[in-house]
């Protein structure tokens, strides 16, 4: 049996060939072989994961805590000894979530057959020429940053190779991620003490974040109180929990494209949240830990839309909020609209809450613009626009034009 120490100096070995070997794989890119060698390279680092976190536990003393007077050689090896492996089980972690993120890009952007017969991403485990990669009708997130994630878990040393444009990037894009969503404030629970026959009372009551308190109260109380704000939300958690994840993408859009690459993933986070259903993004796995719905303002779903003449703050995250609310009114509903795939009902909402008409849409989440007016004509056969729009007027330009269309329109929808 070896030691912890052979072991880590194994994981360290194995760790550093991936990184030279992943480097040739995107030269001249075989998806299937890719998946068949991402797919080993897991088996292996989650086995070493399972054995390394099994000798190493998850608290270790840091080198960095110890005392300073402290002398002893043999005491200053033991903890430095423990410190490497608890580094080299961090390298091994943020290795695993690469080749991850890199497994669910691949799935959620290409279907695998033999012949006929589909075939499993995470089956593949030999290179076989019989295995064709066929791309789906759809994108999610940006298969062009596959070579840029850190699959040797070395995200620091990869970084510190790149170009100083390329490091704030990433410490921009990381400040993104990190950031603890803000929620509008919408309304002030206030308590308010006043007079009224002589005897002093309180009161609690609600207002509106924008009116001015001051001239409420006295409309109502008069001008004998005194109030004081109980309670309102100011914050809710990131949105990506698992830093992990967020070191790799950093990394990957940074080097991707230093100039562009926050407003890049601000794009491809807002697609996600529209090309998929609540269900979808659970079972995914395209960005590990991250919030299936958000419930408020993430200044990264502003990025992409900053430039445009009627940008408002919070507008992106708004969006992918009334989205959510849609798919959860929509529930047992969805049997009515079946034959409109989830991609496409994403394209829909969009048009339904947002201004941008419908070349816009299939612009903003790259469908196909033919595919996205027909599933609008769908929905609107259905009925079911004038459950969840507030703007019916944008979808009358759908509407069956004959007569006779008019009148079956009619009695579908009761």
């Amino acid at each position: 049996m070896t030691t912890t120490e052979e072991l880590v100096a194994q994981i360290n070995k194995f760790l550093d060939d991936i990184g030279i070997d992943m480097a040739g794989l995107f030269e001249d890119l075989d998806v299937p072989s890719l998946v068949s060698h991402l797919n080993r390279n897991m088996e292996i680092l989650k086995n070493f994961e399972e054995e390394l976190s099994r000798r190493v536990g998850e608290t270790v003393p840091s080198v960095r805590v110890m005392d300073k007077k402290e002398r002893d050689p043999h005491i200053r090896w033991l903890y430095k000894k423990k410190h490497n492996r608890i580094l080299t089980l961090e390298r091994l972690r943020s290795a695993i979530v690469a080749h991850k993120m890199a497994l669910a890009l691949i799935s959620a952007n290409y279907s695998f057959y033999i012949g006929n017969r589909e075939v499993d991403a995470k089956t593949i485990k030999k290179c076989d020429r019989k295995i064709k990669a066929i791309k789906k009708p759809v994108t999610l997130g940006r298969p062009e940053i596959l070579p840029n994630l850190a699959y040797s878990g070395d995200v620091l040393r990869l970084l510190g190779q790149e170009s100083v444009e390329v490091r704030e990037t990433f410490k921009l894009i990381k400040s993104k991620l990190r950031e603890k969503g803000t929620v509008r404030k919408k309304s002030f629970r206030i308590e308010v003490e006043y007079w009224d026959n002589g005897r002093l009372k309180k009161a609690r009551l609600d207002i509106p974040a924008d009116a001015d308190i001051e001239s409420e109260l006295r409309k109502k109380f008069g001008k004998r109180f005194r109030w004081r704000v109980l309670s309102y939300v100011k914050t809710k958690g990131v949105l990506i929990n698992n830093h992990y994840t967020v070191d790799n993408l950093a990394l990957a859009y940074a080097v991707f494209d230093p100039e562009k690459g926050p407003e890049l993933l601000g794009l491809d986070l807002f697609r996600y949240y529209f090309l998929t259903s609540e269900k979808e993004r659970e079972s995914l796995g395209l960005y590990p830990d991250i919030k299936p719905c958000i419930d408020c303002h993430y200044s990264i779903f502003d990025l992409p839309f900053m430039k445009e003449k009627w940008f408002r703050t919070g507008f992106g995250s708004m969006m992918i909020i009334r989205k959510c609310e849609i798919e959860k009114m929509i529930g047992g509903k969805r049997s009515e609209i079946s034959n409109i795939p989830n991609y496409l009902l994403g394209g829909v909402i969009l048009y339904g809450i947002s201004p941008f008409n419908e070349e816009k849409v299939a612009e903003l989440l790259g469908l196909d613009l033919d595919k996205l007016v027909e599933a609008i004509r769908k929905l609107v056969l259905s009925g079911l626009h004038t459950y969840l729009f507030t703007n019916v007027e944008k979808f009358e330009k759908f509407m069956p034009k004959s007569d006779k269309a008019k009148r079956f329109l009619e009695l579908l929808q009761g």
